[in-house]
Parts: C-alpha cells; sequence; structure tokens
C-alpha cells in the first residue's frame, strides 16, 4: 500500500470511529427531563385519549417520594426516589435511603434498585410540592447519572453497576428550607451541575466518565431551583443558567464567564431554553420577567440590543416552557397557556384559560402538534400546537397528583403520579 493511500485508509478509519462515538451519545430516547434536545419536544407522536380503563398498559408502584422525572434509553426507564428508612434520628427531618430505580419499558418490570446513600437530610422541603429526589437524573448511552444535590452524585451502568460516585461535601441552605431540585446537564463528556444557594454558590463540569472535576466556578449567593441548560453558539459551547436577578453563560471547556444580563426576579424555577442562537430564561415569582437574549457577544448585555424582548405577563413560575419552531409555549401554575413568536416577543394568544381550575407544578412536553400539561388533579390536558389557541383532550386518571414532567418516547407516555409510574401506550 503506498503512503498516499495508507493515509487515505487512516482517515477512513478515523471518520469512521467519529461516527460511531457521535451515533452513541447523540441523544436517543428521552434522555433528559426536557427531552432530547432540552427544549420539552419529543420526537413521534403520543396519544391523545386515555383512562382508567383504556390504553394504560401498565403501572407499577413507586417506592418512597420523589418529583424528578423518568428518563429513557433503549429497553429502560430511569427514576430516583427518597426512601424514608423509618430509623429514629435526633433531627427535624427522618432518615432516608436515596435510591435509583430501573423499569423495563414494555412491562413496567422493576430490573434493579440502588441505594446511593443513607442520610439524614439537613434540612426539609416544601411540604406539598417538594421532595429530598427532585433534581431529575440524565442518561446516555452506557450510563444512568442520579443526582441528589447536597447528598451526591452517582452514575451508573444501564444494568446497575456503579461507575462512581462523588460527594461535594456541601449542605445546601434553600431559600424558606423549600428543597433542592435543580437537575444536571449533559454534553459529550462533560457532565454541568449547578449549586445555587443562600450560602457560597457555584457552578462545576465533571467528566462524566470517571467524576473527575474538570473545573468550578463561583456564583453570586442566591437560591435558585434552575438547572444549566447547554447550548452551541458560532461553534462555541456554553453553559446558560438562570437565577434570582441574575442570567449568565459560561464557557463549557473552562468554565469562565462569558456575558451575564440583569433582570429576571425572585425564585427562578424554569428551564431555559434555546434556539436559532437566542435563549429564553424566566422568573414568575415576584417581579416576573422573561428575558430573550441574542447570544455570541460577551460581557455585560444589560441594556442592550442583545436583549431582543421582555415579557411580565402570563410567565410561569414552576413549569418550564416548550420550544418547538419558533414558538415559546408558557404555562401558569394556574392553568393559563400563552404562545409568542421567538424571535419577536410577539403573542400568537396570551393567558388562554384551560377548562377547569388548575394548579400547574409539571412541565409541558409536545409531540407531534400536540401539547401535553398534567396537573395536580390527575388530569392531563392536551392543546393544539400553533399560532390558535384548542384544546383537544382532557385525560384524567382516578386520584393521581402529578408534579414530576410526563416523558414520551415512540408513542408512549410514562407518567409519575404521587406514588405510581404509568405507561400509556
Amino acid at each position: 500500500m503506498t503512503l498516499m493511500r495508507q493515509k487515505f485508509a487512516a482517515l477512513l478509519i478515523a471518520f469512521w470511529l467519529a461516527a460511531l462515538a457521535t451515533a452513541a451519545d447523540s441523544p436517543d430516547g428521552w434522555p433528559r427531563w426536557r427531552g432530547p434536545n432540552d427544549d420539552g419536544m419529543a420526537r413521534g407522536d403520543a396519544p391523545l385519549q386515555w383512562s382508567d380503563g383504556n390504553r394504560i398498559a401498565w403501572k407499577v408502584p413507586v417506592p418512597g417520594r420523589g418529583n424528578s422525572s423518568p428518563v429513557v434509553w433503549g429497553d429502560r426507564i430511569f427514576l430516583t426516589t427518597a426512601v424514608p428508612t423509618g430509623n429514629a434520628a435526633a433531627s427535624p427531618q427522618p432518615e432516608h435511603r436515596f435510591v435509583v430505580l430501573a423499569y423495563e419499558r414494555k412491562t413496567g418490570k422493576l430490573l434493579w434498585e440502588k441505594t446511593t446513600r443513607v442520610a439524614t437530610p439537613h434540612e426539609g422541603h416544601h411540604a406539598q410540592y417538594g421532595s429530598f429526589a427532585s433534581n431529575s437524573p440524565v442518561a446516555d448511552s452506557r450510563h444512568v447519572i442520579a443526582f441528589f444535590g447536597s447528598r451526591g452524585i452517582y452514575c451508573y451502568t444501564h444494568d446497575g453497576q456503579l461507575v462512581w460516585e462523588k460527594d461535594f461535601g456541601i449542605q445546601l441552605r434553600m431559600l424558606r428550607a423549600f428543597g433542592e431540585g435543580a437537575w444536571p446537564a449533559l454534553d459529550g463528556n462533560t457532565l454541568v451541575l449547578s449549586f445555587d444557594h443562600e450560602g457560597d454558590s457555584f457552578l462545576v463540569a465533571l467528566d462524566k466518565n470517571t467524576g473527575r472535576e474538570l473545573w468550578r466556578t463561583p456564583r453570586p449567593p442566591g437560591t435558585s431551583w434552575a438547572g444549566p441548560l447547554i447550548t452551541s453558539v458560532g461553534g462555541r459551547k456554553q453553559v446558560v443558567v438562570s437565577a434570582t436577578k441574575f442570567a449568565a453563560g459560561y464557557d463549557l471547556e473552562n468554565g469562565k464567564l462569558i456575558w451575564q444580563a440583569t433582570g429576571l426576579g425572585r425564585n427562578t424555577i424554569p428551564a431555559p431554553v434555546a434556539a436559532d442562537g437566542i435563549v429564553v430564561m424566566m422568573s414568575g415569582y415576584q417581579e416576573p420577567n422573561l428575558l430573550a437574549i441574542r447570544l455570541g457577544r460577551e460581557g455585560n448585555l444589560t441594556g442592550t440590543d442583545a436583549i431582543l424582548w421582555q415579557n411580565q405577563r402570563g410567565n410561569s413560575y414552576t413549569p418550564s416552557p416548550v420550544l418547538h419552531e419558533g414558538k415559546l409555549y408558557m404555562l401558569t401554575d394556574t392553568g393559563t397557556l400563552s404562545s409568542f413568536d421567538l424571535k419577536t416577543g410577539k403573542p400568537y394568544y396570551l393567558q388562554e384559560r384551560l377548562p377547569k381550575t388548575y394548579s400547574f407544578k409539571s412541565s409541558p412536553v409536545g409531540a407531534n402538534g400536540k401539547l401535553y400539561m398534567a396537573a395536580e388533579n390527575g388530569d392531563v390536558v392536551v392543546a393544539r400546537m400553533g399560532e390558535k389557541f384548542e384544546v383537544l383532550a382532557t385525560n384524567t386518571l382516578a386520584d393521581q397528583m402529578f408534579i414530576a414532567t410526563p416523558a414520551i418516547l415512540d408513542g408512549e407516555i410514562y407518567l409519575r403520579g404521587q406514588n405510581t409510574l404509568f405507561c400509556i401506550r
């Protein structure tokens, strides 16, 4: 073989290996709580109508209490929960087992259950909406990574073998002791975690394969329940974080601050979403505001034309938005739905009321032009996505309360109630 042919063969092998690596780690299934593209959208369709006696493929009990959302990869569904041990403790909080569960998608069979740690939480959570397992896990083709905040982070294989674990040695002090809940972000081999609380806050990146710390960046103190979003701008990946009165973007490679902007209110909970070089971040509590920011610049963006538009009406307090085909869908805790043009902020419709009086903590998800909204009273309302508001169906499961966000894959919906996991097929 000539030298040129050898070089050509080596180049082909390199491209082939790169393609295999990309395929292995490309978003598949429902690997994160906001879906494969972190925008709340599923690939494919989902059932429109169901009830307790119709289209329930299976339902299984879930031990303990947790408001984390299910994630799915291949034939596995992964879930986290916190189970009281019953042991007496000299503490206001009971001792818990912090648990990762894996179920078979086809049947709901419990494949494995791993106790990551047994501990007595130093702080409580919101009595109605909180839990000690509210941080949703993430998955890739080889791993499931469960984040329990103050109780550490744990990486398992899909078969339940522990790969690594890490305890940051921190006890988060959340505003009003409402509980923890920020989710991890995963991009390739980099895992990013946010520790925003009333004490020394920071953003940290780990190697997903080993748990080795790559960088750590201090952040201003202040509680936030919004996890990080990783997005790419001009070939440069950055970590976007929203927090009380403060939005920021950091370089994924080294954690350095790229930009910042003020304007958000208190108690930031909704996940940021991004498309077409625009990121949307919002707060819906005191001084509610939405910032639609054109990414690509550096420094302080406050007051500049990088802030494309803002909004103070119909902002979500708890539910995260859905972003699809240039349209942003926002659901309020009290059950009104709005749709905006991503680039201009023009509302297609604003604060349309759903058919009943509702309370929402779960976030909406979309599939094939339909928006699914799981309410506290056991209803899942389905609306048409687009420029006009239209409710298509209301589906009720008796004696259920939905706080966790549904996952959608291959025509199936996975719904986590307070103590039951459902598959709607």
